[in-house]
């Protein structure tokens, strides 16, 4: 029967690791702002600032250069979602030796690319790691490489273990706990080794995403748990079956385990880049959104966090989902599904429902609108807001001034699909002209649009989201008499926003012209 590694041979592999040939001590920098706002100090490990831009090849190359010169003359390979499969390719280029490395093909394209150009041959195959580790095992058998695991492996364990190892030595102040991102738990296995060896007193706290949480079901059931599927968001952390060794030494060393879902880690994403001006990926944030739920759920202030920010291999394409989300994962916009009626002047008089919510002044951040009823109309909005929990209270308000109103901010259909769905083809559209403008992102914009148009003006479409810019656009649908196309253009004037009548353009007339 294999002997179980102790703490102690833990901790010397750890303190005899073989890491700084290809890694660096990564920075432990204050998140100023982030602190601020919570009340508490936030320590920031910056491992998205290897060269791989990853924890991950520090285990690797501590593996891999333990191999006999045999072994390295065979070549290793290794199945991973992309940042092991980075550390062991630069590790091979380092040592000289063939990498062939398995990745599921869900991989984003920048980390497939980015072992390519370490020279690393790519094989992809399946949904998952756990489906690609299958197929690494099958060509380790048939060409004779030597697998270098990416988190199930004591070597590995140990490099990772550095984290740790480092972060004590470059803070020896007080500190409560220590947030730790969990997909295998090499991360986890490493980096609590060691403090749990030198300061049992900290917390180490396990991060999973609350779609990929094999270690958190496996722990509580004391027994390994596969999940018959996986998240791919946090594409990082995406394993169905944790480790032997790594389940073994976190049901030890894990004081506490905290699940986040896909909005918190976007406004995750969010507060390291205020702090850091650095973008990290999924997995790289998800210690931080534990940090803020953790600070929610325990009220605490003037504590001492430390969260690891694993990585940094975003695909640039995800930002428009990231930024999307964000807000709505801070809560600091709310969604709603308003009902108003049918009738002349009612956009206009709820926007001045809006100017008179309870908090002060909130901009609009979206306002989806198509003609579809006779009697009422269906407004899809987004508004700011100033704290968690208020959505629910605008929604209620927005009730008792008699405008129907049901919360959409936590409802992942409005979210991913019917924010963009508003529209289509309308029989009581008839004479729409469509008009696109672009205006001033400021507040009162929208309500200077509405107020300066005449009420007998019907409003059939309207669409507007706000991106970020210092300007914004909107699109508008309007029945205006042809006896009153003098009065029209000059509203269109003495509104002064740059404007494009797109009445005739073929992408209107197909999807939303009666």
């Amino acid at each position: 029967m294999k002997k179980h590694l102790q703490p102690a041979d833990y901790l010397k592999k750890i303190l005899t690791a073989r890491v700084y040939d290809v890694a660096v001590e990564s920075a432990l920098e204050p998140a100023k702002a982030l602190s601020r706002r919570l009340h508490n100090k936030i320590l920031l490990k910056r491992e998205d600032q290897q060269p791989v831009f990853s924890f991950k090849l520090r285990g690797a190359y501590n593996k891999m250069a333990q191999l006999s010169p045999e072994q390295l003359r065979q070549g290793v390979i290794c199945a991973s979602a992309g940042n092991h499969a980075q550390g062991v390719a630069l590790s091979a280029h380092r040592l000289g030796t063939r990498a062939v490395i398995v990745m599921p093909v869900t991989t984003p394209q920048v980390k497939v690319d980015a072992v390519k150009a370490l020279g690393g041959e790519v094989v992809l195959h399946g949904d998952s790691y756990s489906d690609a580790h299958g197929h690494a095992m099958e060509l380790e058998r048939a060409q004779g490489l030597t697998f270098v695991h990416p988190f199930d492996d004591p070597d590995v364990i140990a490099g990772q273990g550095t984290i740790g190892m480092e972060l004590l030595r470059q803070h020896q102040g007080p500190l409560d706990a220590v947030f730790v991102a969990i997909g295998g738990g090499g991360l986890v296995a490493g980096v609590g080794s060691y403090i749990k060896a030198l300061r049992p007193e900290i917390k180490v706290i396990g991060v999973q995403m609350d779609d990929s949480d094999a270690m958190m079901q496996s722990v509580a059931a004391h027994k390994r748990v596969t999940l018959p599927d996986v998240g791919l968001f946090s594409d990082g952390t995406a394993v169905k079956l944790v480790g032997s060794e790594t389940f073994r030494l976190a049901s030890q060393l894990v004081d506490e385990f905290i699940s986040v879902d896909t909005d918190a880690v976007c406004a995750a994403i969010k507060d390291v880049f205020i702090d850091t001006r650095s973008i990290v990926e999924p997995a790289g944030a998800m210690a931080v959104a534990a940090i803020k739920q953790y600070v929610a759920r325990h009220k605490t202030r003037g504590e001492t966090y430390a969260a690891i920010l694993c990585g940094a291999n975003m695909n640039f394409d995800r930002l428009r989902f990231v930024a999307e989300r964000a807000e709505v994962g801070e809560e600091r916009e709310a969604l709603l599904a308003v009902t108003i009626p049918e009738e002349r002047g009612s956009f206009r008089r709820f926007c001045e429902t809006i100017g008179t919510l309870p908090g002060g002044l909130r901009n609009v951040t979206e306002f989806n609108y198509r003609i579809s009823d006779a009697s009422v109309a269906h407004v899809f909005v987004g508004l700011t807001t100033h704290g968690k929990g208020e959505s629910a209270r605008i929604a209620a308000n927005f009730t008792r001034q008699g405008f129907e109103a049901l919360d959409l901010t936590h409802d992942e259909l409005a979210k991913e699909h019917i924010r963009h769905m508003v529209g289509g083809h309308s029989t009581l559209a008839q004479d729409e002209r469509l008009l696109r403008f672009i205006f001033p992102e400021r507040p009162g914009a929208l309500l200077k649009f509405l107020s300066h148009m005449r009420p007998g003006w019907n409003i059939t479409l309207f669409h507007y989201r706000n991106q970020g810019a210092d300007y914004g656009r909107i699109l508008v649908g309007l029945q205006v008499p042809r006896s009153e196309e003098r009065e029209f253009k000059a509203f269109l004037g003495t509104l002064g926003y740059p404007y494009v009548d797109e009445t005739e353009n073929p992408v209107y007339r197909l999807f939303l012209r009666t």
